[in-house]
């Protein structure tokens, strides 16, 4: 009999990928995380990580890039997040890296386009007069006909675009690697001043943090509306308020830097500015939305299949 493949998996997890097929449990032992994993006499056992979801190593009690650089036979990473920017450097080059792309696509896509409603048709501003007891009124905007430029277009932009679609608005594409429909990256400064509505969902990386920096808020039309599903540090924080402050631009944030965002810190009170706590994957099912994905790729690992949302050359 051929020998089982060892999967540890995050704590409190073990119980989410019980109902998987006779072969594939015949041909994997999954058991959790221990309390001392880079004392446990099997790490150089282990085939397959799945990490946890939030990363906490004082918690934890163990340092994550030790624990997979001496997991000597490990194949695969399997990260329970559509962005690995927290994990990639940490895996070598010869182990698989793998997200949950596609897991959260619709509740983000939700989420985005929730926030441009909200600031077009200025929701915070009549939730705050109705809090006060004041009929405020305020003209609003009407998002039919907007010209809306994705920077960064995976699967979240894709959805949302669809989502989008209904209201009749004009679309423009932009990611690091140019294709059919996309432009390239080069072409940033020739389309943000254009743009009503910009909206940057890309991943972070060496190449876009600080991306949204004074000058990319420079180049937006005056008055457009930035909408940052991304990670907090794609934004330069204080360029991000000046420009908020002198009237330039407004913004919806699911994601700041600092995260979370301190009490009384500027960027809660700048004009325009409507910020949700990062709640876009929030719901009930996340838990379950994210193993979905990590249990067919278990199912694809142990038959020898194709993996789905493999990382590979420069994230």
């Amino acid at each position: 009999m051929d020998e089982r493949k060892l999967v540890w998996t995050a704590p409190g997890t073990i119980g989410d990928l019980n109902d998987l097929p006779r072969d594939v449990r015949a041909a994997l032992e999954m058991t959790e995380i221990p309390a001392d994993p880079l004392g446990d006499p099997r790490l150089g056992e282990v085939r397959m990580l799945i990490p946890p979801l939030v990363r906490n190593q004082a918690d934890d009690g163990y340092d994550l890039k030790m624990l997979i650089a001496s997991a000597g036979r490990l194949e695969l990473v399997q990260a329970l997040t559509s962005g690995v920017d927290w994990i990639v450097d940490l895996v070598p080059a010869e182990v698989t890296l793998c997200s949950v792309r596609g897991a959260y696509d619709d509740l983000m896509a939700e989420l985005m386009l929730a926030g441009i409603l909200a600031l077009y048709k200025e929701i915070p501003h009549h939730a705050g007069a109705q809090a006060r007891g004041r009929w405020e009124p305020r003209q609003v905007r009407v998002l039919g006909g907007s010209r809306v430029l994705f920077v960064g277009y995976g699967s979240i932009a894709e959805c949302l675009e669809k989502y989008l679609a209904p209201f009749g608005v004009d679309v423009r594409r932009i990611a690091r690697r140019p294709r059919k429909g996309v432009d390239g990256i080069s072409e940033l400064s020739v389309l943000l001043p254009g743009a009503d509505i910009v909206i940057v969902l890309t991943p972070l990386t060496a190449q876009t943090q600080g991306l949204i920096d004074e000058e990319f808020l420079t180049l937006m039309k005056p008055g457009a509306l930035l909408v940052n599903g991304a990670r907090g540090l794609v934004a330069d924080t204080d360029a991000l308020i000046a420009a908020a402050e002198r009237g330039k631009i407004r913004a919806y944030l699911d994601v700041t830097e600092p995260e979370p965002l301190p009490d009384g810190h500027p960027l809660w009170s700048a004009p325009g500015v409507f910020i949700t706590p990062h709640i876009g994957s929030l719901v009930p099912e996340n838990r379950a939305r994210a193993f979905a994905v990590v249990r067919e790729n278990l199912i694809r690992w142990a038959r020898g299949e194709a993996l789905r949302n493999v990382i590979s050359g420069e994230y």
